[in-house]
């Protein structure tokens, strides 16, 4: 008897085994399949865009011949975008989650509250450009300017950093909170000493990668009507401007295929500016997990 039950104990430790390998094998053949399609697509784009990146692409404006084509204005406008929706979401979304977490009272219109903002994380870029459009340009009569288009993005990714904050926030430990409470510091200080610098690796982490989405996005751009072309710097946050996806958007639908190494060019410019973004979230990340 005990024979036949060491046998079927080995068994089943066997059969897992069998079953932890296949199942490392399939998460590996996942993770080679995504490198070998982004090293594909990045081959790509250097191989094609790499013969036009050069200070002159950098610093003229675009233009209707592709070897004078630059990005100095559709540049120049996606940093000042950032400039808008960066302190905008962090200020914003940040404090609502420390709300909803450390101070709302847990009932059921709380719950709603926080359903329907991880809802709002789904709804497509579209629909905040239709938002934006009607509030934003039409309503408080922005136009097409860089801070109409910056709260735009704003409303687009606040759900995300809300929802990012919150995580954070929820998984620092509670005897930190105690023992702040135990020395006699108040809530607020409590939130604002020990809560905050806890959770900032995971805040910086949110943030900065839904910064990476709204410096992308081109749906919400097209519909608020900034223009693909523009021939000078925006002066101020009410000025017209372009940004980079809609400069790469305007390149790549022109039939002429010079174009489409201008766009490929563009497209580097961009994903360098994305890599800047997300290595930020690393560093910070690095950083406060190495503090506590």
């Amino acid at each position: 008897m005990n024979l036949i039950n060491q046998k079927e104990i080995l068994h089943r430790i066997q059969s897992r085994v069998n079953l932890n390998r296949f199942v490392k094998g399939v998460f590996l053949v996942a993770t080679l399949l995504v490198l070998a399609v982004l090293a594909l697509l990045l081959f790509r784009l250097i191989s094609q865009g790499a013969g036009h990146l050069s200070l002159d692409f950098l610093g003229n404006y675009s233009s209707r011949f592709a070897a004078k084509a630059g990005i100095k204005a559709a540049l120049v406008g996606s940093i000042l975008l950032m400039l808008v929706v960066a302190p905008v979401t962090l200020i914003i979304g940040v404090a609502t989650a420390i709300y909803l977490e450390e101070y709302a009272p847990k009932t059921k219109l709380t719950n709603l509250i926080v359903i329907n903002i991880s809802n709002l994380a789904g709804v497509p870029s579209i629909i905040f450009g239709l938002l934006g459009l009607t509030v934003f340009v039409r309503g408080l009569m922005l136009g097409k300017s860089v801070l109409a288009a910056g709260l735009t993005m704003s409303l687009l990714v606040l759900p995300v950093i809300i929802v990012s904050s919150q995580e954070a926030i929820r998984g620092v430990p509670s005897d930190l909170r105690e023992a702040s409470y135990g020395m006699g510091a108040a809530k607020w200080k409590t939130i604002l000493h020990v809560v905050l610098p806890a959770a900032i690796p995971g805040i910086a982490t949110g943030c900065i990668l839904a910064l990476s989405r709204a410096v992308g996005e081109t749906a919400p751009l097209v519909i608020l009507g900034i223009p693909v072309i523009v021939y000078f710097l925006p002066t101020g946050l009410l000025s017209e401007f372009t940004a980079l996806p809609m400069q790469i958007f305007d390149w790549a639908k022109r039939p002429q295929p010079e174009f489409q190494t201008v766009a490929a060019a563009g497209i580097v410019v961009l994903m360098v500016f994305l890599l800047l973004l997300n290595s930020l979230a690393v560093y910070i990340r690095y950083k406060y997990q190495k503090r506590y």
